[in-house]
């Protein structure tokens, strides 16, 4: 209307009648045409999908490094702005911290394995009580085959059938480990690296990758970039308070329940906690193993209830108010993701699952195409 009131304007001023613009109004695309195209637009949403799984899984050792790399970064950010902002270098600050990190690294596990060689020296004292309950289990696992052989007796066939095994060759075994060993070694040599100049090039590859947008997104790519540092830092810190808070409790337990070196077996139990689903588990085996020849039946099933009642109290009680505020995420999309993602990386998909999952809805929140799908992940 206000283009054919100036049009008529101007017309009166030139002394002549107002020409009429044809409307340039895209036409609604009939409904055949309409569907065929949603169809399109699905399936290339599928095969983009199954490509970037595929790219995931054939190279997982690399995105595994540059994620990990990308944690300890944001994990030591903190420390390299308070050092920045007590007028150190920031290229020597990130160097403090790495070397810093390295060093309660060597410390902690200089500690732990000398724990662990003094464990491994006292466990002959009660190895008799563990053979004791593994003959039992033997016992019993012997019994149950052999009633299985009556119930099930084999056909005559199988009785005349000669079973030919092939042996492995253990030097190839020993080789390939040796081979996939040294991979892994030298992969993780790179994370030093890799996040010392993640430190130092922060800000100039934040501001690179805003650029990489149009003018009119790069406002939507900063706010989202922020969000997702601002997610990871609070997702790191609650997993490390709640760690500390279960090794704290499991330290207290295990002392009341006079097992050895507790210490050492409260910090493995309440950090192996942390890990989904499979924690729970993890957790129960270094204090069982310690348990036997120091505690009784009603002990060991002491032990195992603890470490239940400490990993429900983790994610019904700290988890949500910790974590779960930050990353929004409900359990069957947390559920999915370590499933899908510990399908493609194993044991460090488990770890990233969550964090991977967090930063894909807080991208979808910010893209208006994608809102539907942030929704779905939210809780």
């Amino acid at each position: 209307m206000a283009t054919d009131k100036v049009e008529e304007l101007s017309a009166q001023v030139m002394g002549g009648p107002a020409r009429k613009t044809p409307s340039t109004a895209p036409a609604e695309p009939s409904p055949p045409r309409r569907r065929a195209r949603d169809t399109r637009s699905g399936a290339q949403t599928i095969i983009a999908v199954a490509l970037v799984l595929a790219i995931c899984y054939f190279a997982k050792l690399v995105l595994i490094v540059l994620l990990v790399s990308i944690l300890f970064a944001f994990m030591l950010g903190p420390i390299v702005e308070a050092l920045e902002r007590m007028r150190i270098p920031r290229p020597l600050g990130s160097a403090f911290a790495i070397l810093l990190v390295l060093a309660l690294l060597w410390g902690l596990t200089y500690f732990f394995y000398n724990r662990a060689v003094s464990f491994a020296q006292d466990l002959p004292k009660y190895s008799h009580t563990i053979r004791e309950s593994l003959g039992k289990v033997r016992q019993q696992a012997s019994v149950f085959q052999k009633t299985t052989q009556e119930v099930l007796p084999e056909s005559k066939e199988e009785k005349g059938t000669v079973r030919v095994q092939q042996t492995s060759n253990w030097s190839d075994s020993l080789t390939h480990s040796a081979g996939a060993v040294w991979e892994a070694a030298l992969s993780i040599s790179f994370i030093p690296f890799l996040v010392y100049f993640m430190l130092t090039w922060q800000e100039h590859a934040r501001a690179a990758t805003v650029m990489l947008f149009r003018l009119e997104n790069r406002n939507t790519a900063y706010v989202t970039l922020g969000r997702i540092s601002s997610m990871i830092r609070s997702f790191l810190l609650g997993n490390l308070l709640i760690g500390v808070v279960l090794s704290i409790l499991s330290m207290a337990i295990f002392a009341v329940l006079k097992l050895p070196y507790f210490y050492f077996l409260g910090v493995i139990s309440g950090f192996l906690s942390l890990i989904p689903y499979l924690g729970v588990v993890l957790a129960m085996v270094p204090p069982l193993t310690a348990g036997f020849g120091h505690v009784h039946g009603t002990g060991l099933l002491a032990i195992a209830l603890s470490v239940f009642a400490l990993h429900l109290f983790a994610i019904n009680v700290l988890y949500p108010k910790l974590i779960g505020r930050r990353l929004q995420l409900n359990p069957l999309v947390v559920t999915v993701s370590l499933l899908i993602w510990g399908w493609i990386w194993g044991a460090m998909g488990l770890i990233l699952a969550v964090p991977i999952t967090g930063a894909l809805k807080v991208i979808f929140d910010h893209i208006e195409s994608l809102r539907a799908y942030g929704a779905w992940l939210g809780e």
